[in-house]
């Protein structure tokens, strides 16, 4: 496994060691010391797995109670994966990094609490995403940013993309300044 940095420097992509033979391949998606010597050390409660459609979006989502951090790779198809910094006091607040993942090149990404994540399906086939979560999910403790906000201009490369009614809602960084104060406010 190789860590690399990121524009954020808390965010990381990590290549997997992948072994290929006529057979297939074999990979250890994670290993707890493995990421361990590669600085990555929270523990991971939950695996969840989605399925998105080509043109889907999907985001910006983030959990604040409890915070969760995400450790992000895709088994099928391809994603580009945008993380982005909403810790107010952050001198990156609003700035985003994208990482395009698939089941060819076997990276993932580790998204710490504090940013929030979301990601378009690339090419035409379905993709599947794995990531596996610090901290189980809390229906209350969910919230979002609208991935389309001007301020962040993210260059997501589709057009006309499918969005869920629950995404077309969310606010944009602007307006929910209060509550991520509130929720990621100045550390102690």
């Amino acid at each position: 496994m190789h860590i690399h940095d990121t524009a954020l420097p808390e965010v990381k992509r990590i290549a997997l060691d992948i072994f290929r033979d006529e057979r297939g391949f074999f990979c250890e998606r994670y290993h707890a010391g493995k990421f361990a010597a590669l600085g990555i050390t929270e523990t991971f409660v939950q695996t969840n797995h989605s399925r998105s459609a080509p043109g889907v979006i999907r985001g910006l989502h983030f959990q604040h109670a409890p915070a969760q951090g995400k450790l992000v790779g895709v088994t099928g198809g391809a994603i580009l994966d945008i993380a982005v910094d909403i810790r107010p006091h952050s001198p990156r607040f609003g700035q985003y990094v994208a990482a395009e993942l698939s089941e060819e090149n076997a990276e993932v990404l580790w998204i710490p609490p504090g940013f929030a994540h979301g990601f378009c399906v690339l090419g035409d086939r379905p993709a599947d995403v794995v990531y596996n979560v610090t901290a189980t999910y809390h229906a209350a403790g969910e919230s979002g940013i609208r991935f389309d906000d001007a301020q962040l201009a993210i260059a997501w490369p589709i057009k006309n993309p499918i969005i869920s009614a629950r995404d077309e809602a969310l606010p944009s960084l602007r307006a929910a300044a209060h509550d991520l104060a509130t929720w990621f406010g100045e550390p102690a």
